[in-house]
């Protein structure tokens, strides 16, 4: 299992020991989207979905989640988050909605997971608060487009 810092030399699962990494300052941004019926989103930009307010109660969602996924992902570390940015932008050409979240720790470990964990978690909600009214969304292109900082540097995905 050679380059997997996650096992162990006999292949179990193990927390990675960060102890003796340099504290730096890291960010990652992580994407999804959700995609709709046009009328759905309608509803969504006219601020009208039965359960209110669709993008700010997601976007707390995503904050939310970024600060609990240590408690979610079972071999990540409790990071001191210094911020969070969930970005939500509808999109009537596609129709839906794409999420942008930015997570920012000094620590002595990356943020790329409570990105995607914001952004993941940001566009269930955005699922779950219109659903009665498009059973059919699709959750797809989640992905980590950058991160910064630590021993692996920089890195923009193309």
């Amino acid at each position: 299992m050679s380059g997997l810092t996650h096992f162990d030399a006999a292949g179990a699962a193990q927390m990675v020991d960060v102890g003796d990494k340099p504290v730096t300052d890291r960010i990652a941004t992580a994407i999804a989207r959700v995609t709709m019926q046009p009328e759905t989103l309608a509803l969504i930009m006219q601020g009208t979905a039965k359960k209110g307010d669709v993008l700010g109660v997601a976007r707390l969602a995503g904050i939310m989640a970024a600060k609990k996924t240590s408690d979610l992902i079972p071999l990540c570390h409790p990071l001191p988050i210094t911020k969070v940015t969930v970005d939500l932008t509808p999109d009537t050409d596609l129709p839906g909605v794409h999420i942008t979240a930015t997570v920012k720790t000094t620590g002595q470990t990356g943020v790329e997971m409570e990105a995607l964990t914001a952004a993941a978690t940001a566009a269930l909600t955005v699922h779950d608060m219109v659903k009665a009214v498009d059973r059919g969304m699709v959750i797809d292109d989640l992905r980590v487009t950058f991160k910064d900082g630590g021993k692996s540097g920089r890195f923009d995905a193309p």
